[in-house]
């Protein structure tokens, strides 16, 4: 009968979509980096744990309000053991274990051992526990169940759980932990040579009645002061031998130090350039809008300088190194991931459709250009794409895989080409529009629901006023150009002007567009 409720209810919990969510919840706000509330949490426990060691230091000699005392021993220690059971429950599932024991003697057609699956969950449960992390959680929230003063020491473990929270210590935690065997060495060898220096001084200068030597402790104190250098001068040893084991002792704690410098060192240089990748992930996750570069050749350089010299964030992405170092060169935010490989989209951390403007597929290479879009495109079907073709044969695949615009360079060098033939000074005025020495520039303004409820129509925009000259409209619910537009043309919300006008006077324009108030 027991048996059968436990089943009931852990098939229950491990099919229930609500009880899913809300574990998944908490899961994200303790240990989900990507999580954006996770860091509202962690920024609220490091207050707690500031204020606990503030109140620590404060009773030392000063009287604590009995409110902030209370907050500091009972509220911020309950909210603490709170945060260690909720760790301990997200850490692993308990249905989920039981079920799969259940499903598993089911399958050899033998009766469900429920004694085995709580014999894992406890496995489980105790290695999360016993981990470092776990037990420094533990040891924090102690105070709340010891009035003893000498445990209120145990607060100072609260200091420990910023490791938990501040993500730069987790980087150093991180470093050092990959040289764990050459500390573990580095901590051998100094206890060692302390266990031997502390034993020679003590039998050497213990029965001396001028030394300041007298017991085991006293020399193990004056081992550790000697050997790190630090050298008080409030134990000196009087005998020969004692001085000459000082010489020893200086020697090798000059050894260690060297020793422990070089290791952090090597550490730090190792994963420098991983520091630095989590670093620029960061920051990418702060942008509010950038264009992504899928690889960064000829094309892509050209693109990348227009589009930084016109103010928008870019970010390049490609994976051969040398290319990397090229972007890196010229000034942009790069990482050497793979565009065609979906786990670089999701080391990123981005927001597709709220941070990304678009995707430059910009490989010189149309079997790259597939995959990147391919792989982005399977992860949001909406963001805009933008490819380079290369060989006219691939246009099919490109347009198969849901880019939403081919660049086809021979296509627009015979297109300019016909134009220098055919009418070379037409050709002069467009390029001299689009020279970056200009002060003439075409620009793109977009029509928002407050330009339309103040300009209804194209000859409420009174752009003439402004010097600016309107080539056209492009109506983006029809998907279509109208160009040199009728004063009675009806303008609406994500349509676009098409612009020509000296740039300082564009900007003016579109200032009036979106700050002039309708006069009814």
């Amino acid at each position: 009968m027991i048996k059968s409720l436990i089943l009931d209810a852990a098939y229950f919990l491990n099919t229930s979509k609500k009880y899913q969510s809300f574990k998944n919840f908490f899961y994200n706000i303790l240990e989900n980096d990507k999580c954006k509330y996770k860091r509202y949490i962690d920024i609220f426990m490091i207050l707690l744990i500031f204020i606990s060691v503030g109140v620590l230091i404060r009773e030392v000699k000063h009287h604590v309000n009995d409110y902030l005392m209370f907050f500091s021993n009972y509220v911020i220690s309950i909210i603490f053991f709170i945060e260690y059971m909720l760790r301990l429950w997200v850490n692993s599932s308990v249905s989920e274990i039981i079920v799969k024991r259940a499903e598993h003697d089911t399958f050899l057609l033998r009766e469900v051992n429920l004694y085995k699956a709580f014999k894992e969950i406890a496995k489980v449960k105790l290695s999360y526990m016993a981990s470092p992390k776990a037990i420094i959680d533990l040891l924090a929230i102690l105070p709340f169940f010891h009035e003893l003063r000498l445990l209120r020491i145990f607060i100072l473990f609260r200091v420990f759980k910023l490791f938990r929270y501040a993500k730069s210590l987790q980087i150093l935690s991180s470093v050092l932990a990959t040289k764990k065997f050459e500390f573990f060495t580095l901590g051998i060898f100094a206890f060692v040579v302390i266990f031997i220096s502390s034993v020679l001084i003590y039998v050497m200068e213990g029965n001396r009645a001028d030394s300041p030597v007298d017991t085991l402790f006293e020399a193990l104190y004056w081992a550790i002061v000697t050997i790190s250098t630090v050298g008080y001068g409030d134990i000196v040893p009087v005998t020969s031998e004692g001085r000459f084991v000082s010489i020893i002792v200086i020697i090798a704690g000059i050894a260690v130090l060297a020793f422990t410098t070089s290791l952090f060192v090597s550490a730090f240089t190792e994963k420098l350039e991983e520091i630095k990748e989590i670093k620029t992930i960061e920051n990418i996750a702060k942008l509010k809008k950038f264009y992504l570069i899928c690889g960064y050749e000829n094309v892509a350089r050209e693109v990348a300088r227009k589009l930084s010299k016109s103010g928008h964030n870019i970010i390049v992405l490609d994976e051969d190194t040398q290319r990397v170092e090229n972007a890196k060169l010229d000034g942009y935010t790069t990482l050497n991931y793979n565009p065609g490989n979906k786990e670089s989209y999701e080391k990123l951390n981005i927001d597709m459709k709220k941070q990304l403007k678009g995707v430059l597929c910009l490989r010189e290479n149309d079997v790259d250009n597939v995959y990147a879009a391919l792989t982005i495109r399977s992860l949001n079907k909406d963001v805009m794409i933008l490819s380079l073709l290369n060989n006219d044969a691939n246009r099919n695949k490109l347009e198969f895989v849901g880019i939403n615009k081919i660049v086809y360079p021979q296509e627009l060098v015979g297109l300019i080409t016909k134009e220098l033939v055919g009418k070379p000074v037409a050709f002069e005025v467009i390029h001299e529009l689009r020279s970056e020495d200009s002060d003439v520039i075409i620009d793109e303004i977009g029509i928002t629901k407050r330009i339309v409820e103040n300009f209804p129509t194209v000859g409420d925009l009174n752009n003439k006023h402004y010097s600016i000259v309107l080539l056209g409209v492009y109506k983006h619910e029809k998907d279509r150009f109208y160009f040199n537009p009728l004063d009675s043309t009806l303008l609406e919300a994500g349509d676009y002007l098409l612009v020509i006008g000296y740039q300082v006077y564009i900007k003016e324009f579109e200032k009036y567009l979106h700050t002039r108030v309708h006069d009814d």
